[in-house]
């Protein structure tokens, strides 16, 4: 059983495709992603959340991880699978 991933995303975003890679490697089946580019009120809802302008913003749980560059810093350290595990 794997915590609850949320990315906000948008169509053409290659980060999102490799974050998206990456956690279906770990086992992670479900994703609920939020598309920022269909409507300009998620985008701001998730600036106003993250802090961040950028896609992908992910989600694992109640902690926010980042992009794809922190996601994968995370695994590089040995500590994305606990944090998924965490549920």
């Amino acid at each position: 059983m794997f915590a609850h991933v949320l990315m906000y995303t948008t169509a053409v975003c290659p980060y999102c495709s490799m974050a998206e890679r990456l956690l279906k490697a770990k086992g992670v089946t479900e994703i609920e992603k939020i598309r920022v580019d269909l409507d300009p009120t998620l985008r701001e809802a998730m600036m106003q959340k993250t802090g961040r302008r950028t896609v992908p913003q992910i989600y694992i749980g109640e902690t926010h991880v980042g992009g794809f560059d922190d996601l994968s810093a995370l695994d590089h350290a040995g500590k994305l699978e606990a944090l998924l595990k965490a549920a």
